[in-house]
């Protein structure tokens, strides 16, 4: 089962890759929904031996369908949604690492890696972002308090290291793609934004699925 989710995200991820160098708006939407509702059938079909790690990050994954979904819409409006949509998508990822992980040096170490990163990158995007410089900041705190707790996670030795390596190679999978999406959005269009993000963006969604049955 796991093998043939791949298998046909790895299809549908080339194919979404085609649709959005042509910027193929038909083509974008329904391939984007299916890709991304394969994520979560991967959790699912998963056995869950930490049952509330996984009905946490399940949700999270279901508030990222719907971000997907928004993002993959042209409008203004969609993507302040979807923006939304992801930033509690990462409420619930963070809600999940820190209910499954001990607090440890780890953490502190994520801490301050990830918000001296994180702080870089929002100067960086200052000047561009208008109107929109609220909702990107508190993103961005967001998804970088997430990050840490993929940290917790890495450095919690009573989880199993598997389990812990594939929940912090998908945090940070997910918040370098989000780095993409903003240049993207904010800064300059370029096709290889999407190239690059996309790839990262499901990688890590998918390394976070799967490690429901991992970490125990």
């Amino acid at each position: 089962m796991q093998l043939l989710i791949v298998l046909l995200a790895t299809v549908l991820l080339i194919r979404l890759l085609s649709y959005e160098y042509r910027r193929d708006q038909k083509g974008r939407l329904p391939t984007k929904t299916v890709l991304s509702s394969l994520f979560i059938l991967a959790a699912v079909a998963q056995p869950h031996p930490i049952p509330g790690y996984y009905y946490l990050l399940l949700v999270g994954l279901i508030f990222c369908l719907c971000g997907d979904v928004c993002l993959a819409l042209p409008r203004e409006r969609p993507f302040v949604l979807g923006l939304v949509a992801f930033l509690v998508g990462h409420l619930f990822y963070i809600f999940a690492f820190f209910y499954v992980s001990q607090t440890n040096l780890w953490a502190w170490v994520g801490i301050l890696l990830a918000a001296t990163t994180s702080s870089l990158v929002f100067f960086r995007l200052n000047p561009y972002l208008g109107t929109m410089k609220l909702p990107v900041f508190l993103y961005v705190v967001v998804i970088t308090i997430m990050v840490i707790g993929a940290w917790s996670v890495l450095g919690d030795s009573s989880l199993a290291r598997s389990g812990r390596i594939m929940v912090f190679m998908g945090a940070l999978g997910f918040y370098f793609s989000d780095l993409f999406v903003a240049r993207n959005r904010f800064v300059k269009k370029d096709p290889l934004n999407r190239l690059i993000g996309l790839p990262l963006y499901y990688t890590g969604q998918f390394l976070l699925a799967f490690s429901v049955s991992l970490l125990k």
